[in-house]
């Protein structure tokens, strides 16, 4: 008698492959849909580092500028932080809900008409305004990119593809710098703008043919109350940590008072979605180690990171003497570096786990950071290239695993959630280490200084104030005295300077420490299973025609 035949194990039995996640089409050119997320990474990265470049020819007076204040220009910088950072969190939200290829598509546009109008700014007020736009439609960008790249590729190839997400962002980091002292060196100041306008458009065309949209397929109720809370809190926690830069006083009453009613209202917010039955986003998310070491981290290598990159600028350009190209060529071994080992750095976690390549990561950032003590006013320039490459090295091994371990965390169907969370915890402790470490930086350099400023014979009292307050402003009276006094005063700015440099780079590489423990700690060493997801493509099938 003739035996029935055996059924089939189900998909994902031992002995059989789990069927994919992903529609067949989409996989084919997932690599492909990664090269044109990258040109969305692209622009909004590299405007935030092409326009430190500038900030020199925008102070200077119309018709060659706009006549900008040092105020004006930190708020064109602040403006945009404040708004990207406040609506991140709810842009990832509304990728989750109403599709992340909208969301894109929207933020680009935005950017883009944003970047327009900085352009042809006829007042620093206006270029300040239109800063803020770009910021929106910056906040509308980043979230969706990563979560597009979640949903395109296999859980097993994420990390490759955040890796390789990863040395992009390194190398938008250098382009900035250089781009913006090439454009500068033929065109007017609003070129550093425009520049991004070409780019948007191919983006747009490219994303609209390629690139696939995919949403929460059961995203329940919206949460207003949870995102009111979620904006209202980052925006005032944000403002005054900007604030207390500005200052150099984190005591000021105008600071804590922001300061800690941002950190009540995102306390609310916390107690409103665990009391929520549809809560914007899950907190037990935070219970897990993986998560909640990982975005940690991120918040602390990027603090010593941002700020460690404000002073670095001054020294080689105020200090060395170099022009803004030069100094933008000098960050290449940084983004070299990134480039080169982010999209290998899976290799390194396959063999090692998430938790050595990391703790050794951030060991290697704080070294470099104790290793900036070696600068001086004639260190051989090739010791700070030895310090960026392995600083960008160091950067490489950390950024994609935590970022992995962030998104890998949470069900494919909450990647903009988690998207947005990651780039919540960046942007927050990168503008922390620029306000903290830069207040230290300019209250080192003040300390330094002021004595030899006091000492200088017929200056009035607000002159040397004011020329206490950065090396620029030092040189600025320096340039206005006799040759030999002169030269007496910018050797003492260079060697305040070079202390001030000395005591913040000590502050980086001890945060960078922080940031070792808190891996070693909390940080698993391998990634468990990935959490049970739902369809992401609408509710179809995978490999159903779309």
């Amino acid at each position: 008698m003739a035996t029935s035949p055996s059924p089939s194990p189900p998909p994902g039995a031992s002995g059989a492959p789990a069927a994919p996640h992903i529609p067949a089409h989409i996989h084919r050119r997932r690599w492909v849909i990664l090269s044109v997320l990258m040109l969305s990474l692209l622009i909004v990265v590299l405007d935030n580092s092409i326009l430190n470049v500038a900030m020199k020819t925008i102070a200077t007076p119309a018709p060659t500028g706009l006549g900008a204040t040092q105020s004006e220009l930190e708020w064109a910088i602040n403006s945009y932080t404040l708004v990207f950072a406040g609506l991140l969190f709810t842009s990832g939200l509304l990728g989750d809900r109403l599709g992340r290829k909208k969301v894109l598509l929207f933020g680009l546009a935005v950017f883009g008409s944003g970047s327009v109008l900085a352009a042809v700014s006829a007042s620093p007020a206006q270029l300040i305004a239109f800063r803020a736009l770009m910021g929106l439609g910056g906040a509308f960008v980043m979230p969706a990119t990563l979560a597009i790249l979640m949903n395109v590729f296999e859980r097993e190839e994420q990390p490759r593809a955040i890796g390789v997400w990863a040395g992009g962002v390194g190398l938008a980091i250098a382009i900035g710098p250089i781009a913006g002292g090439l454009l500068l060196d033929h065109y007017w100041w609003g070129s550093v703008f425009l520049i991004n306008v070409p780019i948007v458009l191919f983006a747009l065309v490219t994303m609209v043919i390629l690139v696939p949209d995919s949403r929460d397929p059961a995203p329940g109720k919206l949460d207003p109350v949870g995102v009111l809370l979620s904006v209202v809190g980052l925006v005032l926690l944000v403002y005054g940590i900007i604030k207390g830069g500005q200052l150099a006083d984190f005591t000021d009453p105008e600071v804590l008072v922001t300061v800690l009613g941002g950190l009540a209202v995102l306390a609310g917010f916390v107690v409103h979605q665990k009391r929520s039955d549809h809560p914007s986003i899950d907190i037990g998310y935070f219970r897990k180690p993986a998560f909640s070491a990982a975005v940690a981290a991120i918040a602390l290598v990027f603090f010593a990171l941002m700020g460690v990159t404000f002073f670095i600028v001054f020294y080689v350009q105020s200090v060395r003497g170099y022009t803004p190209l030069e100094s933008g060529l000098l960050i290449l071994p940084l983004a070299a570096a990134q480039l080169i080992f982010a999209p290998r750095a899976r290799l390194a976690v396959d063999r090692f786990g998430a938790r050595a390549v990391c703790t050794v990561g951030m060991l290697v950032v704080a070294v470099t950071m104790a290793g900036m003590l070696l600068l001086g006013t004639d260190t051989p320039i090739w010791v700070l290239e030895v310090l960026f490459f392995l600083q960008g090295t160091g950067m490489a091994h950390i950024m994609p695993p935590v970022t992995v371990a962030i998104m890998q965390s949470l069900p494919r169907e909450k990647a903009g959630s988690g998207s947005a969370l990651n780039n919540i915890f960046r942007q927050v402790g990168g503008t922390l280490g620029v306000a903290v470490l830069g207040s230290l930086l300019s209250t080192s350099y003040r300390d330094g200084i002021q004595g030899t400023l006091n000492a200088l014979p017929g200056v009035p009292g607000p002159v040397r104030n004011a020329a206490g307050e950065s090396i620029e402003a030092t040189l600025g009276l320096a340039a206005r005295l006799r040759p030999l006094a002169a030269r007496a005063l910018t050797a003492k700015a260079d060697d305040a300077f070079l202390h001030a440099i000395h005591v913040t780079a000590l502050g980086s590489a001890v945060v960078s420490m922080v940031g070792a423990v808190v891996v070693v700690a909390f940080l698993p060493g391998k990634m468990g299973p990935a959490p049970h997801a739902a369809e992401p493509w609408g509710g179809r099938k995978a490999g159903a025609a779309r």
